[in-house]
Parts: structure tokens; sequence; C-alpha cells
């Protein structure tokens, strides 16, 4: 099973309106858009997990964490994000990172 974190992007919600448009006019069956979505899942993790190559590190003041269901979620205050090798900073106030065990998908 793929998490469905993504689902909850741009692309994952215009996917989700799309399928929501085709199933009103009758053009596809809930039944295929949820086969739709779950293959959306599985791509899109399997994607990230083995194209995207470059690291970032990141600093910043640690304010709320949770661990649940295999899943750990952070906020973070006054976070400074680093690409390596550039070494370009990057400042944000305030960053939510909900991070999952990629072993068990």
């Amino acid at each position: 099973m793929s998490y469905q974190l993504y689902r909850n992007t741009t692309l994952g919600h215009t996917l989700q309106e799309s399928l929501d448009e085709q199933i009103q006019l009758g053009q596809i069956s809930p039944n295929l858009a949820l086969k739709v979505l779950l293959q959306f899942d599985k791509a899109i993790n399997q994607a990230l997990a083995n194209r995207v190559k470059v690291k970032i590190s990141f600093k910043g003041k640690l304010n709320t964490y949770r661990f649940c269901d295999n899943v750990w979620t952070f906020v973070l205050n006054k976070v400074d994000f680093r690409e390596a090798p550039v070494q370009e900073i990057v400042k944000v106030d305030k960053v939510k990172i909900v991070a999952c065990d990629g072993k068990s998908m």
C-alpha cells in the first residue's frame, strides 16, 4: 500500500477534481476513479523515491512533534534550508514536515 499524502498537493487536488467531473458526466465509474487515485499514489511515491537526487538539509527550532501510525509529524519555526552542493540558504518562518516509513510501502 502506498501513502496517500500526495493527494493533498496541487497535482493531487487537480487529479481528484478532474476525476470527480468525469464521474459527474458519466464518463467514468467511481470504481475506475479510485483505481486511478491508487495508481497515482503508487506512481508518485515510486517517482520520489527513485528519481529525486537532490539533497536538502534544514535547521530550525522544533515547535511540536508527533509519532502516530508509523508517521512522524514535525512543526518547526525559523527554518533554514540548504541545497547541497550549492549551499544557497532559504529561510522560512514555519514549516510542517510529515515523514513516513518508506520500507512499509
